[in-house]
């Protein structure tokens, strides 16, 4: 069994997932938000770093997956959540953790079956794959997704290149 740390980010809310799977079974560790809403920009990046080195080094995950930024109408909007993104990204890298990311649509797809599923589709699935049966925040649910996404692509690539690839 791995543990692997999910990661939603956000410039506001920033959720994390800690799974262990060995890429078939998962089991639910942890996993909350952290919110940062009420302070200046700069300071919500340190505190990103700084609470998500405390998930890090409460819960000792093996590797962390992260959601890749997507591109929205609003482009400063992009580009905080790709701040974000590089708050979370350098705790787990100053932890020496491997990074591995995932477009959105590849977590949906890999969760749900259906790149174009809505978070509830999601939401109902990581619950139903975790056998969770408290309510999750939105944020959560999404970094557990990234987890699991990162878990079970990961155990198919592996299983791949440990039979010799794909053969024709």
């Amino acid at each position: 069994m791995r543990r692997i740390l999910g990661i939603d980010p956000g410039s506001r809310v920033t959720g994390y997932g800690v799974i262990e799977s060995n890429g078939i079974r998962s089991v639910h560790i942890a996993s909350g938000c952290i919110r940062v809403a009420d302070k200046k920009f700069a300071k919500r990046l340190g505190e990103i770093y700084r609470r998500l080195s405390e998930v890090v080094e409460e819960f000792k995950p093996q590797e962390m997956a992260i959601e890749q930024v997507f591109m929205a109408k609003d482009a400063s909007a992009a580009l905080k959540l790709g701040q974000a993104r590089g708050a979370a990204i350098c705790a787990c890298v100053m932890a020496e953790l491997p990074v591995f990311e995932y477009t959105p649509r590849m977590i949906k797809q890999t969760v749900v079956g259906s790149g174009g599923a809505d978070k509830d589709q999601v939401q109902h699935m990581v619950k139903h794959l975790l056998k969770l049966e408290q309510k999750l925040a939105s944020d959560q649910s999404d970094a557990l997704a990234v987890a699991l996404s990162h878990a079970h692509t990961n155990s198919t690539l592996y299983s791949l290149a440990k039979a010799g690839g794909w053969r024709r």
